[in-house]
């Protein structure tokens, strides 16, 4: 069972969202909130699987209340919709931790998909798609911190050339194949890069890769 709070400040958006929800056994609603503080109240309460997170809210913004509920340290795992794939609003939200972003004119079934993908520990957006999305903003890049630099450095040079992959847009069968590698190989190397750089999905890997230098903008 895959636990959902839906944040938005239209309220038929929200009985649209929970509508969907209630067609699916595996996915329960378990509160909504109507603006960012709101939300990051009861995602703290709540401990959902998964927020569905609007970024447009008077008050606290998505964007906000994204950065505030990932660095309490919680399981919940943010779903932003947006209104362009190349938007401002994206690129803020996953340098703010969310695991993915679906355009708000997302099919139902993509949206389902999107919202149990994200409870599963995927994101929700192609290392390629996030790639041009940072090199859009690359003038915004902050440079890496000393902590990401030492993170760097637990990895093993096979480990920096997946990384390297990974933020290039590859997949773990084309790494398999351009690295020369079994793909169970390619799985337990980028769980090992997860782990060592602290971040909790490949989306947040390529962020990373870019924060420290590893890959720069095109």
């Amino acid at each position: 069972m895959t636990t959902v709070l839906i944040v938005d400040d239209q309220a038929l958006q929200r009985l649209g969202f929970s509508m969907l929800l209630e067609q699916h056994p595996d996915l329960t609603l378990v509160g909504e909130a109507t603006h960012g503080a709101e939300a990051v109240r009861k995602a703290a309460e709540l401990k959902p699987d998964v927020v569905l997170m609007d970024v447009r809210m008077p008050g606290m913004d998505g964007i906000e209340a994204t950065r505030r509920i990932v660095e309490s340290g919680g399981r919940s795992r943010i779903l932003v919709l947006t209104t362009f794939d190349l938007d401002e609003y994206a690129y803020d939200a996953l340098r703010a931790g969310a695991s993915g972003f679906l355009l708000k004119d997302a099919m139902p079934d993509e949206l389902v998909a999107g919202i149990r993908a994200v409870a599963a520990g995927d994101a929700v957006i192609s290392p390629g798609l996030t790639r041009k999305l940072i090199d859009a903003f690359s003038s915004r890049l902050p440079g890496h911190t000393p902590e990401q630099q030492r993170q760097l450095g637990r990895l093993t040079n096979r480990e920096r050339e997946v990384l390297t992959a990974i933020a290039t847009g590859w997949s773990n069968p084309e790494i398999a194949e351009r690295l020369s590698l079994a793909e169970s190989t390619v799985k337990s190397h980028v769980s090992s890069i997860l782990t060592k750089i602290g971040v909790r999905d490949r989306v947040q890997a390529v962020i990373f890769a870019y924060d420290t230098g590893l890959v720069r903008p095109a």
